[in-house]
């Protein structure tokens, strides 16, 4: 049973990757007795809706997009002081700094936290055989459209290359956007969602090197060739991992979202032979 001492706070909640039985006992316990849950709605999401979580937790939920969690926090935190509210996150609580953003504004207001955590796909991306403190920096690849084209990511995976350490790079969510022309005249119009594939991710990485090949290959963070890990949906019953090039991995299909991509750094042998049960060509660990 909780202890009353953990009463009447905020509570961040890890969800875990999966579905909705993936939350901790414990998390679950806080659920059903908090006075509002909410559901944080576009860092990442889950392979079930909204209705699959109130239906197993038995208790309605509350969808936080970005401009609510951002812009307007107060309407989480209102009556935090009195009343537990509970505020659920896909994974770990700590995988994106908007979360410690609404931390420190629960600070302000004196409002007590505390922290369920719950795997995320920082640390889950050991599924793939890499060994996860032979990781470096972390890196986000964004969608480009035709006028923005930013990469400014490549230097920090060229860091990372340079130790011989392997690079998670986070994969773009486009969740409840506006194009420019209904943001200016304030029509609440949005896009459908959109989540950027493996596929994708390579395909912008790979115009990258490919726009410096004149350049001395040495001096290059990746290239065409370099080994690159695929995955979709970790901790689903459906996840998928593949092993191709990076060239390769330019026409995979991995299937629905989420998806993860890594660049890897130096293989030590026993990454190598786990590497091998995901590719379809074994050449390119040889």
């Amino acid at each position: 049973m909780l202890s009353q001492t953990r009463y009447r706070m905020l509570y961040l909640i890890g969800l875990g990757l999966g579905d909705a039985e993936d939350v901790t006992c414990k998390g679950l316990k806080i659920i059903k007795n908090a006075k509002r849950v909410y559901l944080e709605a576009y860092t990442s999401i889950l392979t079930v809706g909204k209705e699959a979580l109130e239906e197993f937790y038995g208790r309605s939920v509350i969808l936080a997009d970005r401009d609510m969690v951002e812009q307007h926090s107060d309407v989480i935190l209102e009556d935090a002081e009195k009343e537990d509210i509970a505020f659920l996150v896909v994974g770990d609580p700590f995988g994106a700094t908007t979360h410690s953003d609404l931390v420190l504004r629960a600070a302000e207001r004196n409002i007590k936290y505390r922290v369920v955590h719950n795997a995320s796909i920082m640390n889950a991306v050991g599924c793939c055989g890499l060994q996860l403190y032979n990781f470096g920096e972390t890196v986000s690849i964004v969608f480009w459209t035709e006028t923005w084209r930013p990469n400014s990511f490549y230097d920090k995976i060229s860091q990372n290359r340079k130790h011989k350490l392997h690079t998670l790079c986070l994969l773009d969510i486009k969740v409840k956007e506006q194009t420019i022309e209904n943001m200016m005249r304030g029509r609440p119009i949005y896009e459908p969602p959109r989540f950027m594939t493996v596929s994708q991710a390579a395909s912008q990485l790979l115009e990258i090197v490919e726009d410096q090949k004149d350049s001395d290959k040495e001096s290059l963070a990746y290239t065409a060739e370099t080994i690159c890990v695929g995955l979709a949906r970790v901790g689903t019953d459906s996840q998928v991992i593949k092993v191709a090039t990076l060239k390769q991995m330019t026409s995979l299909d991995l299937g629905r979202p989420l998806h993860s991509f890594i660049i890897t750094g130096h293989l030590h042998p026993l990454e190598v032979d786990m590497l091998r049960q995901f590719t379809d060509d074994q050449s390119i660990l040889a």
